[in-house]
């Protein structure tokens, strides 16, 4: 896509390089002229105020799953807050054959930015690229595509930051405790997601020498799944000191099987921040004491960035004219400490 046209901020940095040593002296006797402001004070950035309409056309995926469907109320409620922007949105799917005909739909029809949260980021890969070489810029969403030119920013969350950060937070509960046991209630295995939460998950343990993980078993991101390999992994584990679970709806089942066996004796850490962890987390009355966000809220974000893409604006507290080319969110814990900050964003 073209470059969009810009004031050039060197001119603005250096334009009154050429001044006369008189004027200079004059200047310091005399009436003392403003200083020139550096071009990034003057970077046009988008805000809240209607500027250029922006059509932008949203693919999302199928809503079957907590997390998926707070990423399409997200999109959907952040483009209502503008009325310069004009959302056209998608049937979520997770059949890749489906996604595809449904953003060809939108590249015909012109729209001015695209935002996909493609159902597999390697096989819509080629649709991004079309949407790209038609002139329309792509907000990948968190799966990404297989290639950096199928995109003109990508935001997403950061997998692996869960993990390290579930087991900084589980570490740090039982640095003081010899001969610590975890087990892990992972996601679908055949995921890359789910290898980073766990590597990251296994990096932060090397930090606690005193704690072991003596189990994992991997469900399928369904209470149904959580429930049932929990209560496996209860079975055969009849003493451990914390659990991590990748997913809050699996772990609404998971949490039935804990409180079917009778188990108290543990800490649990759940995974993406789903408002009945957070009520749970805040009513203290489970073993459940915190969750890693995997936010649902960057959906709300790519329609800022789209729009800003839509408008020709960069990002408000940042220099630079253009908006950035990936951004990874922060996967934050949320404890009883802090679990009225994030409730807001928590999901159904």
């Amino acid at each position: 896509m073209p470059e969009i046209p810009a004031t050039s901020r060197r001119s603005l940095i250096f334009g009154t390089a050429a001044v006369s040593a008189g004027a200079l002296l004059t200047a310091c006797t005399s009436n003392e002229p403003k200083k020139q402001e550096p071009g990034a004070q003057n970077v046009p950035s988008v805000d809240d105020k209607p500027g250029k309409p922006v059509t932008i056309g949203f693919a999302g995926p199928q809503s079957d799953h907590g997390w998926l469907n707070a990423i399409n109320v997200n999109a959907k409620s952040r483009a209502e807050k503008y009325s310069d922007v004009t959302l056209e949105i998608t049937e979520g799917s997770n059949d890749t054959a489906v996604q595809i005909g449904q953003v060809q739909t939108l590249i015909n029809k012109k729209v001015d930015v695209l935002v996909i949260l493609p159902a597999d980021g390697k096989a819509l890969t080629q649709i991004g690229l079309q949407a790209m070489k038609a002139g329309i810029p792509v907000v990948n969403l968190d799966r990404i595509f297989a290639s950096p030119q199928a995109y003109r920013c990508w935001i997403g969350g950061d997998n692996y930051g869960m993990g390290l950060n579930a087991g900084n937070f589980i570490g740090e509960q039982l640095k003081d405790k010899p001969g610590a046991k975890v087990i892990e209630l992972a996601g679908l295995d055949n995921l890359e997601l789910t290898k980073q939460r766990t590597q990251g998950f296994d990096d932060a343990l090397k930090n606690y020498p005193n704690i072991k993980k003596v189990a994992r078993q991997a469900a399928d991101f369904t209470v149904e799944s959580g429930q049932a390999k929990m209560a496996q992994l209860l079975q055969a584990q009849s003493k451990f000191d914390a659990l991590w679970n990748h997913d809050d709806d699996q772990g609404v089942g998971a949490l039935r099987a804990i409180a079917q066996a009778g188990r108290k004796d543990f800490l649990m850490v759940g995974g993406a921040g789903a408002k009945s962890a957070m009520d749970a987390i805040k009513a203290d009355n489970s073993v459940l004491k915190a969750t890693v966000l995997y936010p649902p809220t960057m959906a709300a974000s790519a329609i800022d960035l789209a729009r800003a893409l839509g408008q020709g604006k960069g990002i408000g507290g940042m220099a630079e004219l253009e908006i950035p080319a990936s951004l990874t969110l922060y996967s934050a814990v949320v404890t009883k400490d802090n679990v009225d900050a994030y409730l807001p964003t928590g999901f159904s």
